[in-house]
């Protein structure tokens, strides 16, 4: 596919041939059809779903695999984001966080970027710079790294993960200050303290527990995240073991009506978590604003909206040609979130013995749509100025092509060629504005999480989620599971209807 930033800039910075004008206009028309062809992205994620959705976990991770090479170097990070998820999601749990260590690595590094690459994203557009992810994408990275060391069983590596994820938050906070936005991750605190828990550093599992506590209380106008019913029983169980007693006294007071077990009766019991990925992340779309500068332009802009439809990526070809012939019309593209929500509201999960059963329902612990919403709507302001700049100097750029061509053709020739040029640079200028719509997409939208504690012995794991209609959503999972005294075992599951 011919690359619009490529021809647009060649113009600018190549000496001014004059019969290349002519041409170049004509060949415009395929260039900017190939605007409207690229959908690469949306059948691939397309497809992954689809995969997800009947359990074909295998197929999923093979799918992102294949489209390695159409993320592009820019997009490197984004590849090992979502072939991190499908392999964890495919139970390849080494593989997966082989690729997540080399998405953290990289991420580092891009906090350091070219002044080359920054100038040449704000000429085009954002899709030229790296992705590095939002900071609640860059914490799931040690998020899902600790989640595929817990199902392996390897406790030390999850806790080496657990204090990469506070050594991440602190940083987020100190960077965030006091506003309100994400600057902590309840849940991934709350996970950092049942794996403390797990390995029996109750102290650090405490401060986890009551970091998490605090997080859901402080982004509860917008995470869309209550506070976890079993995250009270972590309170008082962990303050009653350590004990401090008057932490214990003021949780009891303040959750009256929990029931709970004590610590030590849980290390005389098998314990089993569940963790369920339910539904879709949140995807992005362009959201254009043509901003025309006279009446004529204002007609142009109207009569076309009517005709086409407003934002119809099927019509950013013809736009592009009308708008430049115009010459009058600027564009500024804006990302736009499209939720995705699940349509699971809880999950039943049982433990059936050969005498006894034991059920638990899962618990929302995160709800990743906010945290995008919250994260773009934090942005957007910045996002917005650097947009309206950008294609203000692109338009002027485009007028300095026409008005160069013109002045170089000379008095016979010069008003034509000034026409074509200037319609051939403002039309690119158009076609190339696009808003970065890059992100995880193979996240979910939720997480929720169930706990059990029950006597070691022979048992049938029953995981099924349920609509809000009370119907079962997705594929029932069932797992043979042997379980002793003091051991934990970690399972996850992706739910798609």
């Amino acid at each position: 596919m011919l690359s619009l930033s490529t021809l647009f800039f060649s113009h600018l910075e190549t000496p001014l041939r004059l019969t290349a004008f002519p041409a170049s206009l004509l060949a415009i028309v395929p260039m900017l059809a190939a605007v409207e062809g690229c959908g690469p992205t949306t059948s691939r994620y397309v497809l992954v779903e689809e995969s997800l959705r009947v359990g074909d976990m295998k197929r999923a991770d093979q799918i992102v695999e294949g489209a390695e090479n159409e993320y592009g170097s820019k997009s490197r990070v984004l590849y090992k984001m979502d072939r991190g998820m499908t392999l964890h999601l495919a139970g390849r749990y080494q593989d997966s966080n082989a690729l997540l260590e080399q998405a953290e690595e990289e991420v580092e590094q891009l906090y350091t970027r070219r002044v080359r690459t920054e100038a040449k994203a704000f000429l085009l557009n954002d899709t030229e710079l790296p992705f590095e992810g939002e900071p609640y994408e860059q914490v799931m990275i040690n998020v899902l790294k600790s989640i595929n060391y817990a199902v392996l069983g390897s406790w030390d590596e999850a806790l080496v993960e657990t204090r990469r994820i506070d050594h991440r938050l602190n940083m987020l906070s100190d960077r965030t200050g006091d506003k309100d936005g994400y600057r902590d991750d309840a849940f991934a605190r709350y996970l950092s303290g049942i794996l403390y828990e797990v390995t029996g550093d109750v102290n650090n599992a405490f401060i986890a527990y009551r970091k998490a506590y605090e997080g859901y209380r402080v982004a509860g106008s917008w995470s869309r995240a209550p506070l976890p019913p079993m995250l009270r029983q972590d309170l008082l169980r962990v303050t009653e073991a350590l004990p401090l007693t008057n932490e214990h006294e003021e949780y009891r007071r303040a959750f009256a009506d929990v029931s709970w077990q004590p610590y030590s009766d849980t290390q005389r019991l098998a314990h089993v978590v569940v963790i369920s990925y339910n539904g879709r992340a949140p995807r992005k779309e362009d959201q254009f604003i043509d901003l025309p500068i006279s009446f004529d332009a204002l007609n142009l802009v109207l009569l076309t909206k009517r005709a086409v439809g407003s934002n119809n990526p099927n019509s950013r070809a013809a736009e592009s040609l009308l708008y430049g012939l115009s010459g009058h019309v600027v564009r500024v593209a804006l990302p736009r979130l499209v939720p995705q929500k699940t349509q699971v509201e809880t999950g039943q999960v049982s433990l059936n013995g050969k005498s006894v059963s034991f059920s638990a329902g899962t618990e929302l612990v995160q709800n990743l749509t906010a945290l995008a919403e919250k994260s773009l709507a934090d942005r957007f302001t910045a996002i917005s100025v650097k947009a309206v700049a950008r294609a203000a100097v692109k338009y002027a750029l485009a007028e300095g092509v026409g008005r160069g061509a013109r002045a170089a053709a000379g008095k016979d020739l010069g008003p034509l060629i000034g026409i074509l040029a200037g319609a051939l640079a403002r039309s690119l200028a158009i076609a190339s504005e696009e808003a970065d719509k890059r992100s995880w997409r193979t996240l979910p939208d939720e997480v929720q999480i169930a706990r059990l504690w029950v006597p070691p012995g022979d048992y049938e794991l029953r995981i099924r989620s349920l609509g809000r209609g009370g119907g079962v959503v997705g594929q029932e999972s069932l797992h043979a599971v042997t379980l002793s005294a003091g051991e934990t075992k970690v399972f996850a599951e992706r739910v798609l209807p």
